[in-house]
Order: structure tokens, then C-alpha cells, then sequence
């Protein structure tokens, strides 16, 4: 099988590497597909989807104080085949979530998109919205609309 190297692929600074790693690998279900140990540093993977991870460390990459929560402003889509194992998951360990699965359909123009999504946060405060595609449906005229 081909590797395939996603062209961008979001570098999350973590405050504990071993609490963030046991996060995505054993309640997210990510797999490691490299890692390093100084910085503590993992390129992690599930399904098309990519992100790093890396130890908090003077790097001088950091824009401003890294205050909890991480990533203020950001959620991150992560599109995934079936999102059910992941809920089964974080139920099973009783991780709360951000929000609770629902199902949205967004307008696309001729046709609305749905999504089975819900949000979790990371140890670091990091918001993920996890979503599966649910399909395409046409528009409702309202006919009642000015």
C-alpha cells in the first residue's frame, strides 16, 4: 500500500506528552506512525487523518503564553469513516464531551450536506470535532418564504 502524507497537518503543543499520547492512542484511537523522543514528538494517524503531537518546549515557535485551554478559536474537523467507535470509547472510560453527537446538515448551495458530528477537548484543551458524512439531500423550498 501507497503511503499517503497529508499536506497539512496541525502540530499540537501538549504541557504532558505521556497524558496526550494515551489520549489520542488509547481513547481516540490513533495509531503512531513515527515518533521521537527528544523533544517528546509523535506524527500520529487515523484513517486519512494526521496530527502531531509534541512536548511543550522552547522551540521559539510560540506566538504567545500558552495558557490553558490550547487552541482558542480552532476546532478541528476530523471526517471519519463511522465516529461510533470513538464514542464507544470515551463512554467506556466516561470522558466528557463538549458537546453531545448530533446531526447537522449544512448548505452547500443546490443541496445540503449532513454530518453526524460531537465535540471532545483534549487534556490540553485542544477542540475536536470528530463528523461523519451523512450524504446529500435537495433543498426545501418554503413557499411561504419572501
Amino acid at each position: 500500500m501507497e503511503e499517503y502524507w497529508n499536506p497539512m497537518v496541525p502540530e499540537l503543543t501538549v504541557s504532558d506528552f505521556e497524558r496526550s499520547l494515551h489520549f489520542y492512542q488509547d481513547l481516540l484511537g490513533f495509531k503512531i506512525r513515527n515518533q521521537r523522543t527528544t523533544p517528546k514528538f509523535a506524527y500520529l494517524e487515523y484513517e486519512k487523518v494526521h496530527i502531531m503531537i509534541e512536548q511543550m518546549h522552547d522551540a521559539g515557535w510560540e506566538p504567545g503564553a500558552l495558557v490553558y485551554p490550547l487552541g482558542r478559536g480552532v476546532n478541528f474537523q476530523i471526517e471519519l469513516s463511522d465516529i461510533s467507535p470513538i464514542l464507544e470509547r470515551l463512554a467506556a472510560t466516561e470522558t466528557s464531551l463538549y458537546q453531545e453527537p448530533q446531526e447537522n446538515w449544512y448548505d452547500e448551495g443546490a443541496v445540503l450536506c449532513g454530518q453526524r458530528e460531537f465535540l471532545v477537548q483534549d487534556p490540553d484543551g485542544y477542540l475536536l470535532r470528530f463528523s461523519q458524512f451523512l450524504g446529500e439531500k435537495e433543498k426545501r423550498i418554503n413557499n411561504n418564504a419572501l
